[in-house]
């Protein structure tokens, strides 16, 4: 009876022991997946960049002679037309070069006058002179010295008759002079800015001075943005763009490419291009100037298959790798382990998602990547469809955490919620 006792408390003993290990014994963590269905729907991709609205045509109205500004006709914002005139200098001292280019004028038409009856004198000199030569009134010297004259006075004439065209090409430069005076605007437009005032002198020697800006159609205008080396390639004329400005949160405005210039700009070895966005403005809401954060459309697919890019991001820890996926570590077709990536065709990428089978191991399965709006990237295999869970990320309780993990000044004392995006 006493081996009998003996033989049940070494059982119920057993049984105690049994029942702390199993109950508080160190255990394996259920690892527990964030999960999302694959979606079929519509993709933009889009680059981003900033720029500045601009007339389309800038033109810039000067002066081609110097002088004091003596009267303004047109200001800031004033709408002008072809040939109107915009502002007048002081133009007496153009009047007074234009009279004195008209009196030299008139001299040197009296001195070709001249030259021509003394040529005609010259030549009856030597008419009589052949004569009388022939008579042997006169020596052949006399004859000589007449014939002289006579070619003497041809060459005056030629000499006058020069003079003659060199003032009238200094009146006609003196009549453009004055004509400058009055400053006139070359095309239709409006008047974005004005630099000048009445009575302050201008002086046109090496450059010409600028009186005016004009843009020429204020209700068409355009967007100069500046696009990365990276993102040129996807951006053609014709592309649709938007774009939005501080003057007026939360509205866009729409244009389209109209051109994308091939001179790089390189600004501390950063190389960028002209992007020219092109838009209608048909009340001038938009001023020149502003700063636009333009959106441009490089791509558009409909009724495909997308998923966050968070799933393509995702690879599981290497231990859970290799407890969970089939029994043994996921490996590539080469031997190696699979990191997400892989050489594919131009235009897409070779990358995987993750999934749970029934058993709730995981199975990796090879996607094609095509384009992206920066949160959803298109997907293509034969192995995904519309609904199926796709993980992005693992969500582990708070405690399980390491010293390691946790943001600079956290103890691992402070209880807070479950950690999420893991395997991101």
């Amino acid at each position: 009876m006493r081996r009998i006792g003996v033989i049940v408390g070494v059982l119920v003993l057993g049984l105690v022991i049994a029942g702390y290990v199993f109950f508080n014994g160190e255990r394996k963590a259920v690892v527990r997946y964030r999960t999302v269905p694959v979606e079929r729907g519509t993709i933009v991709s889009l680059v981003t960049a900033t720029g500045t609205i601009n007339p389309i045509t800038t033109i810039q109205v000067g002066s081609q002679v110097s002088g004091m500004i003596e009267s303004l006709h047109a200001d800031f914002n004033s709408k002008v037309t072809a040939n109107q005139v915009v502002a007048r200098i002081d133009p007496f001292p153009y009047q007074a070069r234009r009279d004195q280019a008209v009196a030299s004028l008139a001299n040197a038409k009296a001195a070709f006058d001249k030259a021509r009856i003394d040529l005609a004198q010259r030549r009856r000199e030597l008419d009589r002179a052949k004569s009388l030569i022939g008579q042997q009134f006169i020596s052949q010297n006399e004859v000589d010295v007449a014939l002289t004259a006579s070619e003497g006075a041809v060459a005056q004439v030629k000499v006058t008759e020069a003079a003659v065209k060199q003032a009238e090409a200094m009146l006609q430069a003196a009549e453009l002079d004055l004509k400058y005076t009055v400053i006139r605007s070359p095309v239709d437009g409006v008047v974005i800015s004005r630099l000048v005032e009445v009575g302050q002198r201008i002086a046109a020697s090496f450059t010409i001075p600028m009186l005016f800006l004009i843009a020429e159609d204020v209700t068409k205008m355009q967007v100069d943005t500046n696009v990365s080396e990276a993102d040129i390639g996807g951006i053609a004329e014709g592309k649709s763009a938007s774009f939005t400005v501080d003057a007026y949160p939360g509205e866009q405005f729409h244009g389209r490419v109209r051109q994308v210039r091939n001179a790089p700009i390189n600004i501390q070895n950063v190389v960028t291009y002209d992007v020219v966005v092109e838009f209608e403005n048909p009340v001038f809401r938009l001023k020149p100037g502003m700063t636009a954060n333009v959106s441009i459309v490089v791509a558009k697919k409909e009724n495909i298959l997308k998923v966050p890019n968070s799933a393509l991001r995702f690879t599981p820890p290497k231990t859970v790798r290799e407890e969970q996926v089939s029994g043994r570590p996921a490996k590539s077709e080469g031997g190696g382990r699979m990191s997400g990536g892989g050489a594919s065709e131009p235009g897409t990428r070779q990358l995987a998602i993750w999934k749970q089978g029934v058993d709730e191991a995981l199975e990796r399965v090879p996607v094609e990547m095509g384009i992206s709006d920066g949160a959803y990237a298109e997907i293509s295999s034969a192995s995904v469809n519309e609904g199926d869970q796709v993980i992005i990320g693992i969500d582990s309780p708070r405690g399980d955490r390491k010293g390691g993990d946790l943001p600079p000044g956290f103890g691992s004392g402070q209880q807070r919620g479950p950690r999420r995006d893991r395997g991101l």
